[in-house]
């Protein structure tokens, strides 16, 4: 597999407070009660998964990952052999990391509410259709997958792939991601779509699944493709896009 001078290039624009509370809201869980040891667990299992992609990840994943790794350290001591914090008032050591995740949650919040009030702006002034003409119903879109939910969805993959196969055996695989760009274009008309895991079915070996992953991961961001799903934690949706929404999208169409 010729992976090792393949990088991804994604602009991820979620930092690791968004990844934490990904996490925490994966598992219905409440910030207030949440458990150091298996957010760290499931953190660094991301970070792990970003690495055998080698996608790039900003210092500040590195960092909290260590501070994660600190703050478990910390709760598996007996408090009488707590290291001494200058500015520590409370015996709890998640609490400085909870108050975090609370306040940018918050301004989260605040900012989708100010982006859909935006969005309602924008159309407040829209042409009116003719009287006694009802508008046709467009079918509600399916939600835009963030790259956590990605990774979520590949990491599940690969531990099926793994336990359904004897990776025992080496296999010659030559597959590289330009092979599995040209073979999903091909495999695709424009406005087809697929489950995500199908993409999978027909890989033999472990190195195939991630250079198929990869390659959609190019795709996406080439916005030859795009990835979809109707709920939090639901199945995820892969489907080209048709040549209007490419010319909308003012992407061209070829890409290899």
């Amino acid at each position: 597999m010729e992976t090792s001078d393949y990088k991804v290039q994604l602009e991820i624009f979620e930092g690791p407070l968004d990844l934490l509370l990904y996490l925490i809201k994966k598992d219905e869980l409440d910030i207030h009660t949440i458990s150091i040891e298996r957010i760290t667990k499931q953190y660094l299992d991301y970070i792990n998964t970003f690495k055998l992609l080698n996608i790039d990840l900003a210092s500040e994943f590195i960092v909290m990952a260590a501070n994660l790794m600190y703050l478990k350290s910390r709760t598996l001591l007996p408090r009488t052999e707590q290291p001494p914090e200058e500015d520590a008032e409370d015996d709890d050591p998640r609490w400085e990391l909870i108050r975090q995740l609370i306040e940018y949650k918050k301004f989260k919040d605040a900012a989708g509410f100010l982006s859909i009030r935006e969005l309602e702006q924008q159309g407040r002034f829209a042409h009116q259709p003719d009287p006694g003409v009802k508008p046709a119903e467009e079918p509600a879109a399916l939600a835009e997958v963030s790259i956590f939910d990605l990774i979520r969805a590949f990491q599940n993959v690969l531990k099926r792939f793994e336990e359904s196969h004897d990776l025992g055996d080496i296999v010659d695989d030559r597959f590289t991601v330009s092979d599995k760009i040209e073979f999903l274009i091909d495999r695709f008309k424009p406005g087809e779509s697929i489950t995500f895991d199908t993409l999978f079915q027909t890989a033999t070996t472990k190195s195939e699944v991630i250079v198929t992953f990869l390659a959609v991961l190019e795709l996406m961001k080439l916005n030859q493709f795009v990835v979809r799903q109707d709920h939090l934690l639901s199945a995820i949706t892969v489907q080209r896009r048709t040549a209007v929404e490419m010319e909308h999208e003012d992407v061209p169409e070829e890409v290899l």
